[in-house]
């Protein structure tokens, strides 16, 4: 029998789309699948991050949504309301941010005050603390390894443009599915 050479000839790329639901690709827009399964493991990814940054910064046991709570009652030193932390988040169920705060005032690092019928949150010094050594690993871990110039800055600010206007198309869309 004769044995025939191995190929040493480099795999070429795959012709499909990368996408997590085949069955949704559109001849219209694979592109968009592609998107889709891009910000699925994106997502998760940048999700595992902000937990295990705010855990090296010393705040363990917290899930993505808790640690970005934090982050935005810390935003510009202004007290925050509930329904305005679940609109800037694009958070529908404001339980889910209702429970982050509590469990967030539970660990100390987040504040309730009441001005007659209106309930703000704010940081605490431990809460201010703990998102300041939060940027000092973001520094560290993150943006140092970016090692971003200005080409790569100017990229990542249309992609984040990008994904501003494909969240109010998103937004749209599930709109006019509630409608059917």
């Amino acid at each position: 029998m004769a044995r025939t050479k191995a190929s040493t000839k480099p795999a070429t790329a795959p012709s499909q789309p990368i996408v997590s639901s085949a069955h949704l690709v559109s001849p219209h827009s694979a592109e968009m699948s592609e998107f889709e399964f891009g910000l699925i493991v994106s997502g998760n990814a940048f999700h595992r991050w902000v937990v295990h940054c705010m855990s090296a910064a010393g705040l363990k046991d917290l899930t993505a949504l808790d640690v970005l709570v934090l982050h935005h009652v810390t935003h510009r030193a202004r007290d925050k309301r509930l329904a305005d932390i679940a609109f800037i988040m694009n958070v529908e169920d404001t339980h889910l941010i209702n429970y982050a705060l509590k469990k967030l005032q539970g660990l100390g690092v987040v504040i309730s005050s009441k001005n007659g019928k209106e309930v703000t949150y704010g940081p605490t010094e431990a809460g201010k603390a703990y998102v300041t050594r939060y940027r000092e690993i973001r520094d560290s871990c993150l943006i140092n390894a970016l090692k971003a110039d200005d080409a790569l800055n100017h990229d990542i600010g249309e992609l984040a443009r990008l994904l501003r206007v494909l969240s109010g198309i998103y937004d749209q869309a599930a709109r006019s599915a509630a409608s059917l």
